[in-house]
């Protein structure tokens, strides 16, 4: 992803190239313990107050690129707090700045409810045990002098899911938690991580299994126009996956089976949401679970894609690659069978790539197994435009009015009027990420950077239709449904 903490990509990606080349060798077991020293020789610190803290913190994400949590007790949830990285954040969301003129009229102390204030030598000051973080002594005070220090993690988080301990670090709620990732970048620590799977899937190339990969939508643009879904698959052939598959077929799939549900609910006066964004599935999972009935039950296009794989080989691997990081705990929930075994973001396939020696190469734009809708998919507003396409060539009633939600706020907002029976709108389309899929928190480029080039290779593709081109495949061969 491109950011402005460089150094903190740089760091993450090399321990990524090391764990995947030591998994490559096969010496992963002896060469663990000693990548924090070869990374950080010493005998001076480099981004840190000692070479110590710096190799503790190289140590714990080792074991994320492992697939575990980085330290203290275990946790199913992706995204995890590296507790050695984090730090220097102000404790107290509210503090008593310069400005402040310490004056006659005492507004901030007297709008306290909590006796948290007292006034000082200098200025005023704020006990941040007693601050209950209300904000009124800062709506108060004449002069603006005090500030609202909201941490970047927890102002960035879509469900309140971040507080903190006793000493200041960070706490993720897995209860709240929509593994979004959102937080993960929004830290100028590098505090944050989600658990990697690729160690797993270099062990089971390297046994001999039939590993496929399953390359997102979102992927096209991402890394220029000379780079197409057939560059993607010579790739990932050469890094040692027996086939891939493009996922934007999966979203012809999940659109078509969503326009039957749509066009039913419709006649039923039934409102109801998408269910291909995992982010959003667990907003409604975890937070408005009263409205699980309204959600669709068509499978994500990752699913789709997967299970029609597996219907041809059972034992097949399949992998998902994207700029997701909510697909991880999708891949994770077993409640909903033939799902992928494994979803990777680009940093971790190409950390893959980087150990093995193999780079994406330019590639004529003539591999496409998806209609122009599932490619664009990966857009905000793509997912309505494809079931509006697939109710159109059903001959359905295409005048509905759609909630196209993009980023998790709007979301929430959808959700909440839907829960009291005032959603406007007949459907929901959900995008966790600003942007839905190219927005995602492990893309390589902005949303807007990739632009120009994904609407290249996009408008390269031909203009089949969505159900013509799935009746090219075994619909019949498997269930499209989460249960």
């Amino acid at each position: 992803m491109v950011t402005n903490d460089a150094t903190i990509l740089r760091l993450k990606h090399d321990i990524l190239y090391e764990v995947a080349k030591a998994a490559w060798e096969g010496n992963l077991g002896d060469q663990r313990d000693q990548i924090p020293f070869k990374m950080i020789p010493g005998p001076q610190a480099t981004y840190r107050c000692c070479i110590y803290k710096e190799r503790e913190i190289i140590k714990q994400r080792v074991r994320l690129a492992e697939g575990k949590c980085p330290a203290g007790k275990e946790s199913p949830n992706v995204v995890q707090v590296i507790n050695a990285a984090c730090e220097e954040c102000p404790i107290a969301s509210y503090i008593v700045t310069d400005n402040c003129r310490k004056c006659m009229g005492k507004a901030c102390h007297n709008s306290c409810n909590f006796g948290a204030i007292t006034m000082g030598h200098e200025r005023a000051y704020i006990d941040p045990v007693k601050c209950k973080e209300c904000g009124k002594c800062s709506g108060a005070c004449p002069y603006n002098a005090i500030a609202h220090l909201e941490r970047p993690c927890k102002k960035v988080c879509p469900v309140d899911a971040i507080t903190y301990d006793e000493y200041g670090i960070c706490v993720i709620d897995d209860k709240k938690c929509i593994q979004c990732g959102a937080c993960i970048h929004s830290c100028p620590f590098g505090a944050i991580g989600s658990k990697t799977f690729m160690v797993d899937v270099i062990r089971l190339i390297q046994a001999g299994r039939r590993v496929v990969a399953m390359v997102a939508p979102a992927t096209e643009g991402q890394f220029g126009e000379e780079i197409t879904m057939a560059s993607w698959k010579l790739a990932l052939k050469q890094l040692g996956f027996a086939d891939m598959v493009e996922v934007g077929l999966g979203g012809d799939m999940t659109a078509a089976y969503e326009a039957e549900e749509w066009a039913e609910a419709y006649k039923e006066g039934k409102k109801m949401t998408t269910s291909c964004c995992p982010a959003f599935v667990n907003l409604i999972k975890q937070h408005f679970p009263m409205l699980l009935d309204n959600m669709s039950t068509t499978v994500s296009p990752m699913c789709a894609v997967s299970r029609m794989i597996k219907s041809q080989d059972p034992e097949t691997v399949t992998v998902f690659v994207g700029p997701c990081i909510a697909k991880k705990s999708e891949s994770l929930d077993l409640s909903v069978e033939g799902n992928a075994d494994y979803a990777m973001t680009f940093s971790e396939i190409r950390a893959m790539m980087r150990a093995k020696g193999v780079e994406l190469q330019p590639a004529e734009n003539n591999y496409q197994e998806s209609s122009v809708f599932g490619k664009r998919f990966g857009n905000g507003g793509g997912v309505t435009a494809a079931v509006l396409q697939c109710l159109k060539e059903m001959e359905e009633n295409t005048e509905i009015k759609v909630a196209r939600c993009n980023g998790a706020v709007e979301c929430k907002k959808a959700l909440l009027l839907m829960k009291v029976g005032k959603l406007p709108e007949d459907f929901v389309e959900g995008m966790a990420c600003v942007g839905g899929c190219v927005g995602g928190p492990s893309r390589h480029k902005a949303e807007m950077e990739a632009k120009k080039a994904r609407d290249q290779l996009i408008g390269g593709a031909d203009d089949r239709k969505v159900l013509e081109n799935l009746k090219k495949y075994p619909m019949d061969q498997f269930s499209m449904h989460r249960h």
